[in-house]
């Protein structure tokens, strides 16, 4: 099983660096329902990320057409700590997207 992941980052100004999510630090497991059935795709989110790394709001911006994978990026990804986003060079509180890829070998 492999799972791969690309953070997306659209700045809002040239003043605004958007949260980074560092993929090698936080996973989701693969739900086992979606497992059995076989289910890949990919879940598209953004996430407002606090000036401390955590989560505070989370959006399905893309379902990977499977609600168990979409619930368990959603749960996962809200979950890590991200890197802080700036505006003006301090940390500020910034949306930022992550597509989170579910794939079966």
């Amino acid at each position: 099983m492999a799972i791969a992941l690309v953070a997306v980052a659209g700045a809002a100004s040239a003043a605004e660096v958007a949260a980074v999510f560092d993929s090698s630090k936080c996973k989701a497991d693969y739900p086992k329902a979606s497992l059995m059935n076989e289910e890949q795709g990919t879940t598209s989110m953004s996430f407002l990320v606090n000036p401390d790394g955590s989560v505070a709001e989370s959006k399905l911006e893309k379902s990977s057409g499977f609600k168990n994978l979409d619930k368990a990026a959603m749960k996962s990804i809200s979950a890590c700590k991200f890197k802080p986003g700036t505006k003006d060079g301090a940390p500020a509180a910034t949306w930022t997207k992550v597509d989170y890829s579910w794939k079966l070998d």
